[in-house]
């Protein structure tokens, strides 16, 4: 031990420090792991140098935990046996044993729990302060954090396992994650956390998931004498109105109901005169596997609210508005000449009373369920896929934790149910 034998203080300062290094190498790592990185780049943007390197050092990541496991390795064991040959010079050979115990307590708690906790605390202010000391770190250690990257990676590979093959989160689910969180901890509201959420789904959604079927289209028939046509617009809730010739999906453009005003005015309110076909707009058709995200730029860009979906055959399947985009993010938009449609109708009892034609992602919203829609867009048809029938009236089925019963039946349509989460069924 005489090689180590050094003067009692300054033996007890390299300790210190080779501690408060470890420590600082073990902030570090906990601090750059659980920063906000959206967080650092607006510091970045507004000139703090540090954060830059923070972001340099998330995007090496794997490198920099193998720097930081090194250095604070080496220093641990440099304090450890320093620790030692004091304690041996002291009280001899068991004096092995003190340093261990003593060592061990001393290194859990202010190298590891104690920085650690300040790191989870404080993540953003300890990433910051601790930027360039790790920088140092990194410049030191670095080529050696290379070597045993490398020989890292080949033993995995003899191992068989691929790196790369698990995918990391995306930035958009960390961000749901987020919301989340922040919901159940009651730091954000349930319609603020939806917004975001649809947000999020967008570029998942196609314009089949929001679309008005066309059973529910409002249309009119081009060959309608102009005072029925007029009249039909009026007495209907909507400014853009299908156009059709001969059969209903033969749709030949789009009636603006400004436009027809127009052309009464000038008409000195003599319907009968008004060429209906001449005012209407060139119809806009899109594909069904169009996602939202696209139809939506699609809107902006042609500057027009109103487009006809079809199938890949060129049959029409409805349309879709930039407001039943919209309403995928906010919620349900009311105005004065909406129709008010009631589709989901809680009971005293827990259940809840539904129409089948109501969408799975609005009684989602609704009632803050998350049962699945990629199956199926309507809650009727999630309960036909499950089925895989279509059920009686007063057939019922358990999936996804709740229990469905088929109410009434029209033909082959299923048009009321009543769902209950499986937990009131237990407490009934």
């Amino acid at each position: 031990m005489d090689v180590f034998a050094l003067p009692l203080f300054p033996a007890l300062f390299l300790i210190a420090i080779g501690l408060l290094l470890a420590a600082m190498s073990s902030a570090a790592r906990t601090a750059i792991a659980a920063v906000s990185r959206s967080r650092m780049t607006a510091l970045e943007a507004g000139g703090n140098r540090r954060a830059g390197l923070v972001i340099g050092f998330m995007d090496k990541r794997e490198r920099l935990v193998a720097a930081l496991v090194i250095g604070r390795a080496a220093l641990l064991v440099a304090v450890t046996v320093l620790a030692a040959s004091l304690s041996v010079a002291a009280f001899g050979v068991a004096g092995l044993a003190y340093a261990a115990l003593g060592m061990l307590c001393i290194i859990v708690v202010f190298a590891e729990v104690l920085p650690r906790t300040i790191a989870t605390l404080r993540p953003e202010r300890t990433a910051l302060l601790l930027a360039r000391p790790t920088a140092v770190a990194m410049a030191v250690l670095e080529p050696v954090a290379a070597a045993l990257d490398a020989a890292v990676r080949g033993v995995l590979r003899l191992c068989g396992i691929q790196l790369g093959a698990a995918s990391a989160s995306s930035g958009a689910e960390e961000l749901r994650g987020a919301v989340d969180l922040m919901h159940k901890e009651g730091s954000f509201e349930k319609l603020d956390r939806d917004m975001v959420g649809g947000i999020l789904d967008l570029k998942d959604l196609t314009v089949l998931d929001v679309m008005v079927h066309r059973t529910k289209m409002v249309t009119i028939d081009v060959g309608d004498a102009p005072a029925k046509v007029v009249r039909d617009v009026l007495a209907a809730p909507y400014t853009r109105i299908p156009l059709w010739r001969d059969s209903s999906e033969n749709i030949i453009g789009v009636l603006h109901g400004k436009d027809l005003l127009r052309a009464l005015a000038a008409a000195g309110g003599d319907a009968a005169t008004i060429d209906v076909a001449s005012l209407a707009l060139p119809a806009w058709f899109v594909p069904e596997s169009t996602s939202l995200q696209d139809q939506l730029k699609a809107f902006l860009r042609r500057k027009t609210h109103f487009a006809m979906v079809v199938d890949e055959y060129g049959d029409m399947m409805g349309l879709v508005t930039l407001e039943d985009i919209i309403e995928e993010i906010v919620g349900d938009i009311r105005d004065e000449h909406d129709v008010q449609v009631t589709g989901v109708r809680p009971q005293r009892d827990g259940s809840v009373n539904v129409d089948g034609a109501v969408p799975v992602r609005d009684l989602n919203r609704v009632m803050d369920w998350r049962l699945p829609d990629e199956e199926a867009t309507t809650i009727a048809g999630l309960v036909i896929h499950e089925a895989r029938s279509i059920p009686e009236a007063g057939q019922a089925f358990t999936f996804h934790g709740f229990r469905f019963q088929v109410l009434r039946r029209q033909r082959n349509r299923i048009t009321a149910l009543k769902i209950t989460p499986l937990d009131q069924v237990a407490t009934a």
